[in-house]
């Protein structure tokens, strides 16, 4: 486990989008320089896509945020609105206690 907060993560891409702080928390620097110069060169284009992505960490279920920032080191280049290449599918859910 690598120890990300999807919380944190979430809050990062709302406030600080446009400088691709929360890709470079999650470990995609890539992506977090393609959104700095996005947000220089179109004056703010990146910022709406930090808070767009940052809302989308946060209403992103716990288990497909560990499987994707957890539970293996994401690709340089991969925004949160992508599906990672090398993303195995999450676990099935538990089967019900049948007591």
């Amino acid at each position: 486990m690598r120890g990300k907060d999807k919380s944190t993560a979430g809050i990062l891409g709302i406030l600080l989008g446009g400088l691709g702080i929360h890709h470079f928390y999650l470990g995609s620097s890539t992506s977090g320089i393609i959104e700095i110069v996005l947000s220089v060169v179109t004056c703010g284009v990146g910022g709406i896509l930090g808070i767009i992505e940052g809302v989308m960490l946060l209403v992103m279920d716990q288990n497909e945020f560990d499987a994707r920032y957890n539970q293996r080191a994401p690709e340089p280049m991969e925004f949160v609105f992508m599906k990672p290449k090398s993303m195995s599918p999450p676990p099935p859910p538990a089967p019900p206690y049948q007591g």
